[in-house]
């Protein structure tokens, strides 16, 4: 009864091992196949993540080419951008000097009016100072003309003559005052001549 019994499970065991063996003998023949066929894989996914880049290879070097390059472009961009804010406010200054050049051509034209209008008033007074001056003697002259500023004297000894003017000068330069009523003699004689020869060169 016992050997009846242990046939079978010793066929059982029997059969199992070999079952096992020839499963490892099958896995042992074809694990290089399937060690090729993950590496193929593996390979094959490498280039499609490279190519998905634009490139069939990807390096430290080119990585820093394209860093360099989006660098540049964001700095051209940058100084486009400020170029354009320096050209609107060159446009802004233009528009403002327009502006000031009109308004001040504006005002030159109110203010040369005036000039005209008081130099009208004033010939008149001159010249009734002028001959007010010729019927004093040259050291009454003297006297006034020393009170008065260098502009004011000169326009009024532009409307006197020569034969007038010159004992004045000559009073000036004899006077007790000395040095100083001649230096300022010189200036007024200076300042004449100037003044007389713009006239001449406004007379037609």
């Amino acid at each position: 009864m016992t050997t009846r019994i242990a046939s079978p499970l010793s066929l059982s065991l029997v059969g199992l091992i070999a079952g096992i063996a020839s499963g490892l003998g099958w896995f042992w023949l074809r694990a290089d196949c399937l060690v090729e066929v993950a590496l193929a894989r593996a390979h094959s996914a490498g280039k499609v993540a490279d190519k998905s880049k634009g490139w069939d290879f990807w390096t430290i070097e080119i990585d820093s080419l394209a860093s360099e390059l989006k660098d540049e472009k964001a700095r051209v961009r940058n100084e486009e951008e400020q170029l354009d804010q320096r050209t609107a406010r060159l446009a802004s200054d233009r528009q403002e000097l327009d502006k000031l050049r009109t308004e001040l051509n504006a005002m030159h034209k109110d203010i040369s009016d005036s000039i005209v209008e008081i130099q009208a008033d004033e010939a008149k007074n001159l010249r009734m100072l002028a001959q007010t001056y010729t019927n004093l003697s040259p050291h009454a002259a003297v006297v006034i003309i020393r009170e008065l500023d260098d502009p004011t004297a000169v326009k009024i000894l532009s409307l006197m003559k020569p034969d007038v003017i010159g004992p004045i000068f000559e009073d000036m330069t004899l006077s007790a005052s000395g040095a100083s009523d001649a230096h300022r003699a010189a200036v007024l004689s200076e300042k004449l001549r100037l003044v007389k020869a713009q006239k001449a060169t406004e007379t037609p």
